[in-house]
């Protein structure tokens, strides 16, 4: 009964107030489990922040790790905090709350950020491939190709084409009229597609030039990048195999990890597959919880020098 006379305030103050509230109606027995879920929640973004900050530090002040391979690294682990602090402070919030509720523009800003930040990633593991490939098929040429100048026009382009992307799609997307004000998630991704009145054809042809531009073409390069270096390591010495198999092996994990959870979003999601609810918090939990953990420790562990770094900070920490 207080969930019916709820919605219906809100509604009412669309209504007087000109502002769009939505519910996120994803969470799973809220009322009993609040403040474990706060609790768990709160640590694990507090790793996150921990965990990628620490390895980008470490990359920052040893000039050793000054190479473009690392300086990639590094943008990853940043685009990880972004993502992270962009769902986090938002959902601690909501698990304390009576009333889980968002104002349309700022659920269209959190997705549009979320996106932004999930086709940066794609980019700039494409950058990082094509570092790979250069440095192992074309290693006479590599300070020539990756100098300074196009380590930084990768990464600037790496960030600039998703926001400049997804700008367009918000514009779209905010002059669409809804007609539902429950989203089926516990933040802003795709689910804002299920809410609109009528499906809009230029917003989802939109949606697949966005979707071909900024994952799909960027895979296929990635793909071709990756069999070109397996087939050169194939040909060459033992000791070029292993460089290729240390620094490529990591890339192509966290590129794996984050395709499928790409793959969830935007396939099951907009597709509006009838999961129970539960099955779907565990879905998106493991999205927040498990990729913003799974780049530095992969990096943290199979990266050579990132590794024995840590392992000096570690050691330094103890003594003291």
């Amino acid at each position: 009964m207080w969930r019916g006379q709820n919605y219906r305030t809100w509604i009412l103050m669309d209504d007087t107030s000109n502002v769009t509230y939505l519910t996120l109606d994803g969470f799973v027995e809220l009322h009993k489990y609040r403040y474990l879920y706060f609790m768990i929640m709160f640590v694990m973004y507090i790793l996150i922040i921990c965990c990628n900050s620490t390895i980008i530090c470490l990359i920052w002040i040893h000039k050793t790790l000054h190479e473009p391979m690392y300086i990639f690294i590094a943008a990853l682990l940043l685009n990880s905090v972004f993502y992270s602090t962009n769902i986090y402070p938002k959902l601690l919030a909501d698990f304390l709350s009576e009333k889980q509720t968002i104002t349309y523009p700022l659920c269209l800003f959190q997705a549009f950020i979320y996106y932004s930040l999930a086709a940066s990633e794609f980019l700039l593991l494409t950058a990082m491939s094509y570092d790979r490939y250069v440095s192992i098929c074309k290693p006479l040429q590599y300070p020539a190709i990756m100098r300074k100048t196009t380590v930084i026009l990768l990464l600037v382009l790496a960030w600039l084409v998703p926001l400049c992307e997804l700008t367009v799609s918000v514009v779209l997307y905010a002059n669409m009229k809804i007609c539902s004000f429950t989203l089926k998630g516990i933040f802003c991704n795709n689910s804002i597609y299920s809410i609109q009145c009528v499906r809009s054809v230029t917003l989802a042809i939109y949606g697949v030039f966005m979707l071909l531009n900024m994952v799909l073409f960027p895979l296929l390069f990635i793909l071709f990048t990756y069999t070109r270096i397996l087939i050169i390591s194939y040909r060459s010495s033992k000791t070029v195999r292993r460089k290729a198999a240390q620094t490529c092996l990591p890339h192509l994990l966290v590129l794996i990890n984050f395709s499928c959870f790409i793959t969830y979003d935007i396939i099951i999601v907009r597709l509006e597959s009838d999961f129970a609810k539960t099955v779907r918090l565990i879905m998106i939990l493991q999205m927040i919880l498990y990729h913003p953990l799974f780049n530095p420790i992969i990096y943290g562990l199979q990266m050579k020098e990132i590794s024995k770094h840590l392992k000096r900070l570690f050691s330094q920490v103890k003594s003291h």
